[in-house]
């Protein structure tokens, strides 16, 4: 009975140990998009403690050309060294990252700061080549327009409202 309740104290304590090292690179936001986390987006797969005591961190990219894909990761690293863990950063690329992985929750701070989020292409034929119904985040209004394929970052096109005449970023749908 002892050794059980060892065992379940080592459990507990590991779990709260792996919990710790999860909250502290779920907290680190995107430098491109800093209303969200990495946890956030998705890019944040796992956190795990090594044999070695070192808290595992992988992380899928948004994309493989993704310019902020190294920052993410020393900044991981460096919040788990703050938090008292030896820290590793594995990047994984299988399976690929997709706007699917970002909750509710993110998406609404994406509206909130202004960026439309990520919506399905349109049924049409012409949805072959991105043809999308992008709602403003500002007044939610669907009578825009794509302004520019590339918006402040490769993954976010350019858009402007109809409605209320202000332009906006539109996270694109991977």
């Amino acid at each position: 009975m002892v050794a059980d309740t060892a065992v379940d104290r080592a459990k507990a304590q590991a779990k709260a140990t792996q919990a710790k090292a999860w909250a502290a690179a779920a907290a680190v936001p995107d430098p491109e998009v800093p209303c969200v986390t990495v946890a956030d987006l998705g890019i944040l797969r796992s956190v795990e403690i090594a044999d070695d005591g070192a808290a595992v961190a992988k992380v899928t990219p948004t994309y493989s050309g993704c310019p902020a894909t190294l920052a993410i990761e020393l900044s991981i690293e460096t919040a788990l060294r703050e938090a008292g863990f030896e820290a590793r950063v594995e990047r994984v690329l299988s399976p690929a990252w997709t706007t699917e992985w970002i909750g509710e929750e993110a998406r609404e701070k994406l509206r909130e700061y202004g960026i439309a989020p990520p919506v399905e292409a349109s049924g049409s034929i012409r949805s072959l080549f991105g043809e999308t119904t992008v709602a403003c985040p500002r007044c939610g209004s669907t009578d825009t327009e794509r302004v520019s394929e590339f918006g402040s970052t490769p993954c976010k096109a350019h858009y402007r409202c109809s409605a209320c005449l202000e332009p906006f970023d539109y996270f694109k749908c991977i």
